[in-house]
Parts: structure tokens; C-alpha cells; sequence
């Protein structure tokens, strides 16, 4: 009994503050126009390199820009590029998972052979082959991170796949006479949506680090416009100058990940159903 209050105290704690978290990241990413206080682009020379203040509460840049506004504009970039990566991997990866995962044979094993050379390549080397090709724009950005993060999906949707097609339902429902899509689209695909929902969350956060540090190595958006990586890379000449240039951007990517963290384990432990006894 104590140890079922405990794991129900730990889901609802993760659930509270990474929910928290995740609700506060959308919140400036859709409302951040409204809610900036400054143009992110406004240049005021006057006061570069200013710290926290009441005109300015995160200070100025080296270029008198408002950090908080860059911020919050930042915001909006990094979780628009992991929603739309998120989308291509989550795409790409149920189509080739659940099609290896359910026909086997040959569609299986020269699927499984390009996805097993993919995973060969780290995630963020594959991506930055991807942007050195394509040159640094956000399009880019998307397909070389949804290209990198593919594999990993696939082999999570297959290995359901292979679990759930041994099923009765699956034997019921061609018995019935229903052709082989049909049974993917309409019995297999379905169960593959919790795991695939944890996979996801996590991968959220996987991709705001990613396109951080392609930004920081100078191949992410290109400046001007914020984003949390090339402020990040922006700051180093001014660490000493002005510290709060390096450390608001890494807390907001820092704080991100929690979030997504926290949110991804409890979505993990509500769909176990171990974890729900």
C-alpha cells in the first residue's frame, strides 16, 4: 500500500510541475508577440551589454537588445522546429515501423537495413551532414532533425507491431475477410499510439537540445532571429562582461527539458500497466 502512494505521489508530482512546465513553454510560444515587451530586433546603442533593470529585467545584449523579448521569440522558433520534427519523425517512423513490423519478409529486412544504417550515424552528426548539404534555414532544420530522429521510432513501432500482430484480433480480423491495410490502418496502428505518444514527449525535448546546439555551431537559424542556441553562442565573448547573457538561455533550455522529462515519465508510468495497479 505504501509503496502504490509513493508511485502515485511520484506520477502526480512529475504530471504537476512537468505539465506546469510544458503549459508555461506554450503559453509564450503562442502568446509572445503580446507578451514581448520589446521588438527582439531593436538595436539600442546606448545600452549594450546592460543587466537586469526595470526598462530591461533579463538586460540588454551586446547590441542593446532586450534578452527577455529574444527570449520569448526564441521560444516560438524552437518549439515550432520540435513540433514539425516531431511530426516528420512520428511520420515517417509509424509508416516504415508498422509496415516492417506487419508484412515482414523482405519489406522488413531492407527497411531494417537502411534504418540500422541511419542509426549507425549519431543523431546530431547525421544532422548536421544533412545542413551542411542543405545550408541553415529552418526547412533544413526540420528535415535534417526528422530525418536523424526516424530510426529511433521505427524500431519502437515495429517492435509493437510484431507484439500486437500475433494477437487474436489480428487472426479475428482476417478471418473476417479484411484486407492487410485494412488491419494495419484499423487494429495495428491504433495500439501503437500509447508508446508512441511516450516516445514523442521525450523526443520533444531531444530535438529543442539538437536544434540548440546546431544553432550554437552557427548551422541553426540564422541571425538575427533568436533563437536559445545562437544566443548561447552569441554570449561567449561576453561571459565575463555580462554573465546573464549565457546563463538565461541555458536555464530556459535547461527548464524545457525538465518539463518534458518529467511530463514524458508520467506518461510512461500511467500507460504501464503495471505502474496503474
Amino acid at each position: 500500500m505504501t509503496v502504490a502512494v509513493f508511485r502515485n505521489t511520484r506520477i502526480n508530482a512529475n504530471a504537476l510541475v512537468g505539465g506546469s512546465l510544458m503549459a508555461l513553454l506554450m503559453v509564450l510560444a503562442i502568446f509572445g508577440p503580446a507578451i514581448a515587451p520589446y521588438d527582439p530586433l531593436k538595436l539600442d546603442l546606448r545600452a549594450p551589454l546592460a543587466g537586469p533593470s526595470a526598462a530591461h529585467w533579463f538586460g540588454t545584449d551586446e547590441f542593446g537588445r532586450d534578452i527577455m523579448s529574444r527570449l520569448i521569440y526564441g521560444t516560438r522558433t524552437s518549439v515550432w522546429i520540435s513540433f514539425a520534427t516531431v511530426a516528420v519523425a512520428m511520420l515517417l517512423g509509424l509508416s516504415l515501423g508498422v509496415a516492417a513490423g506487419f508484412v515482414r519478409g523482405w519489406t522488413d529486412r531492407i527497411i531494417m537495413t537502411l534504418n540500422d544504417a541511419l542509426l549507425a550515424f549519431p543523431g546530431l552528426l547525421l544532422a548536421l551532414g544533412v545542413m551542411a548539404v542543405a545550408g541553415a534555414s529552418l526547412d533544413a532544420i526540420i528535415v535534417a532533425l526528422g530525418l536523424a530522429y526516424t530510426p529511433a521510432v521505427v524500431r519502437v513501432v515495429r517492435a509493437t507491431v510484431m507484439s500486437i500482430r500475433e494477437r487474436e484480433f489480428i487472426e479475428a480480423s482476417r478471418v473476417m475477410g479484411n484486407k492487410e491495410l485494412v488491419t494495419m490502418l484499423r487494429h495495428v496502428l491504433p495500439n501503437c499510439i500509447a508508446p508512441v505518444t511516450v516516445l514523442a514527449t521525450s523526443m520533444f525535448g531531444w530535438v529543442i537540445l539538437s536544434e540548440s546546439a546546431l544553432s550554437f555551431l552557427g548551422l541553426g537559424v540564422p541571425p538575427p532571429a533568436p533563437t536559445w542556441g545562437n544566443m548561447l553562442a552569441a554570449a561567449r565573448p561576453f561571459i565575463t562582461q555580462a554573465p546573464h547573457m549565457i546563463i538565461l538561455p541555458g536555464l530556459c533550455i535547461s527548464l524545457t527539458l525538465l518539463g518534458v522529462n518529467m511530463l514524458g515519465d508520467a506518461l510512461r508510468d500511467w500507460s504501464d500497466p503495471k505502474m496503474r495497479r
